[in-house]
């Protein structure tokens, strides 16, 4: 490796460990105060800091003593790392209490599958938006120029198999597509969005599911878009105005309560706070950093926003519980206790999506509705 690219690369992993910012946050914003270093250089460092990070306790597995990050690029580009003799967590690169954890909800086979397949980047798919053009239009124009294919679920989605800059594109700029996994579109979907319905996207972020069911009611009924962040309502707004939604309005707390909205949605999305076990192709560094201690307060905080938002539900409403978890703590057992706790029952089969390679990440979620109404 260059030296330039080894000085930075080995300057943002020493960072990593007291990094408040996840992994790709902070290569962003390492590399937008460090001009100096060129495309090239950005997806070299970028690509091998994220394979270092996914195999980390592989190539710790390899050694007696703590390792520096310069010995850990050492042995990531020169040597070949037999891991037959490691127990199984260390064999996958994974924490052992997350490893248990799989292990215990979906047997060995199945949790070594799921922790492969999070060590290997993600495809990227692109959802289109239907308001204003159709996925076979863009397929057409695009395979003349790059290597893309239908996703296999989502009737939206378009999969492109090597990366290029998306936000340039014309296309982007006139709100032709949106980035997101295919997961997550089909999440979206769950939505059965009617015009005319009133719907709550209670954690709406920036927005990116709300731009997934939204041209199924072609700008009538109403969208509320409610988060606590207001930087993401802001991106989420722009990306509206972008995509040609009409009918959707930013709701901060004051407006939220001001509104008069208690039992008036006839869908509420709930897309919790999670682990984000479920794209760790994405956020590797994810798995180091997590605990059951943080599992604890995530769930806690699920129940807590799942009973703040339950009071906007229209009698005859449903609602949809998601998250980007494969852990069944923040999935089937979180829809037992709500609908225990509140008397719902599930409006259909809950769908669960796992990472696997060239496919969609792990995506959960499940519509309730109020039992005998």
């Amino acid at each position: 490796m260059k030296p330039f690219r080894r000085y930075h690369l080995l300057k943002i992993l020493n960072d990593w460990n007291d990094a408040p910012l996840p992994l790709d946050g902070m290569l962003r914003n390492y590399f937008r105060t460090h001009k100096a270093v060129g495309s090239k250089d950005r997806q070299v460092i970028a690509d091998t800091i994220y394979g270092m990070i996914r195999w980390k306790g592989l190539i710790d597995a390899h050694s007696e003593t703590p390792l520096s990050w310069e010995n850990r690029l050492e042995a990531y580009l020169n040597v070949s790392l037999d891991s037959t003799h490691l127990p199984p967590h260390l064999k996958v690169s994974f924490p052992k209490f997350f490893y248990d954890w799989l292990k215990a909800a979906y047997g060995q086979q199945k949790a070594d599958a799921l922790c492969l397949a999070s060590n290997y980047p993600a495809p990227t798919m692109v959802r289109v938006n239907s308001l204003k053009t159709t996925r076979e239009t863009l397929l057409k124009r695009w395979k003349q120029v790059y290597e893309v294919s239908p996703c296999k679920q989502s009737s939206w989605g378009i999969i492109f198999h090597r990366k290029i800059n998306f936000f340039a594109l014309p296309e982007f700029k006139q709100g032709l597509f949106e980035i997101q996994d295919e997961g997550s579109q089909l999440v979206a979907s769950h939505v059965a969005a009617s015009p005319k319905d009133h719907i709550l996207d209670f954690c709406a972020g920036s927005g990116g599911k709300t731009l997934a069911f939204a041209p199924q009611m072609n700008n009538q009924g109403q969208i509320y878009l409610y988060d606590i962040r207001p930087r993401a309502l802001m991106e989420a707004k722009k990306r509206l105005k972008r995509a040609g939604i009409q009918n959707g309005q930013i709701l901060d707390d004051k407006k939220l309560k001001r509104k008069g909205l208690l039992e008036k949605m006839d869908w509420i999305l709930l897309d919790v706070p999670c682990s984000g076990t479920g794209t760790l192709r994405r956020n590797p560094d994810m798995k180091w950093k997590l605990s059951p201690e943080m599992i604890t307060r995530l769930k806690l905080e699920q129940q807590a926003i799942f009973e703040r938002a339950l009071k906007y539900l229209h009698p005859q409403g449903k609602i949809v519980y998601a998250t980007c978890s494969i852990l069944p703590e923040e999935n089937e057992n979180q829809v037992a206790f709500f609908c225990e706790k509140y008397g719902l029952e599930h409006a259909q089969k809950a769908f669960q999506s796992f990472p696997k390679n060239g496919e969609m990440d792990g995506f959960f979620c499940a519509v309730l509705r109020r039992i005998n109404e």
